[in-house]
C-alpha cells in the first residue's frame, strides 16, 4: 500500500513539472489572452488517458503502472482527463443523464465557485 503513495507522487512530481513546462513554452510562442496552454494539457492529458487506460488494461500492465502514469502523472498534468474519463465511463454504462449533469454540473458549479472565492477575497479584503 505504502508503495503506491510513492509512485503516485513520483509520477505527480513528473506531470507537475511537464504542466509546467507546456505553459512555459506555449507563453513564449503565444502571447493572446486565451488560455492555449490549458487547453494542451488538458486535451493531451484527455487522449492519454483514454488510450492508456484502454491500452494497460488489455496488456494487464500492473497497479505500479497505473499509480504511476494514470493517477499521478496524468492525475497532476490535470485533473480535466479524470474528470472526462469519469463522464465518459457514466455515458458508456448508459447513465447518459448522469453524464451530462456531471459534466455541465461540474463546469458551471466550478466556475460559479472560483467566482465566489475572488468574491469572499475581495469583501475580506485580498
Amino acid at each position: 500500500m505504502i508503495q503506491h503513495f510513492f509512485w503516485v507522487a513520483l509520477g505527480g512530481a513528473m506531470g507537475a513539472v511537464l504542466r509546467y513546462g507546456v505553459t512555459v513554452g506555449v507563453a513564449h510562442y503565444w502571447e493572446k489572452p486565451f488560455p492555449l496552454a490549458t487547453w494542451v494539457v488538458n486535451l493531451t492529458g484527455c487522449f492519454l488517458i483514454g488510450f492508456l487506460v484502454s491500452v494497460l488494461g488489455k496488456t494487464g500492465a500492473g497497479e505500479t503502472m497505473r499509480f504511476l502514469v494514470i493517477v499521478g502523472f496524468l492525475g497532476s498534468l490535470t485533473t480535466f482527463s479524470t474528470f472526462s474519463l469519469e463522464t465518459v465511463a457514466l455515458w458508456e454504462a448508459g447513465q447518459g443523464g448522469v453524464a451530462l449533469l456531471n459534466a455541465l454540473g461540474s463546469v458551471v458549479l466550478g466556475v460559479l465557485c472560483v467566482w465566489g472565492g475572488v468574491q469572499l477575497a475581495r469583501l475580506v479584503g485580498g
